[in-house]
């Protein structure tokens, strides 16, 4: 077997993001794998602004990274008790792009938030936003990273050998979907 894609959005454009951290540990995680993180630092989703002018460029490329990677992760944080604003547009704006980029497509979902339940809601919501959409969403098992600021070292390595060992188990299960 070819090596196989990986995509991973993550729903905080910072770059030292702890959820941005987890995706790459995710990664790592996974394996050998040709691994991209997409760029979801896109206009706002505007009709208007669509009708004028179509289909962004970075947008018609976030859903054919889509729909070629072989799995996708997608990390969000827990912003009001709800995915962030930037992975909702993400989502809105590849709804609007012709095709079925999601269906099919093996999904694990993941969260650190610094408050005790480590982005769980934001995951509950994140898991109904995408039901149009058809992916193979892994069910479990659910890694919500709690007190996200003591989580990671110095190297962006998670410290806990619990949350370690939930993220091995969720990344061999995503690697078990591109292989059946």
């Amino acid at each position: 077997m070819t090596q196989p894609t990986l995509l991973g959005l993550c729903g905080s454009l910072r770059a030292g993001s702890q959820n941005r951290k987890l995706m790459h540990v995710a990664a790592r995680a996974f394996g050998e794998a040709e691994f991209t993180v997409a760029d979801l630092n896109l206009p706002l989703y505007n009709g208007d602004d669509e009708d004028a002018h179509g289909i962004p460029a970075a947008v018609q490329t976030l859903a054919e990274q889509i729909a070629e990677a072989d799995a996708v992760i997608i990390v969000t944080p827990e912003y009001n008790k709800a995915p962030s604003g930037v992975l909702k547009n993400a989502l809105d704006w590849v709804s609007r792009v012709k095709g079925m980029h999601w269906k099919g497509k093996p999904v694990a979902i993941m969260s650190v938030a610094d408050g005790r339940a480590g982005g769980e809601r934001a995951q509950v919501i994140l898991r109904a936003m995408m039901t149009p959409f058809r992916p193979r969403l892994l069910p479990g098992p659910e890694l919500a990273v709690a007190d996200g600021s003591n989580q990671f070292d110095d190297e962006g390595h998670l410290a806990s050998e619990r949350y370690q060992k939930t993220l091995g188990i969720l990344m061999r299960e995503l690697r078990a979907e591109i292989s059946d």
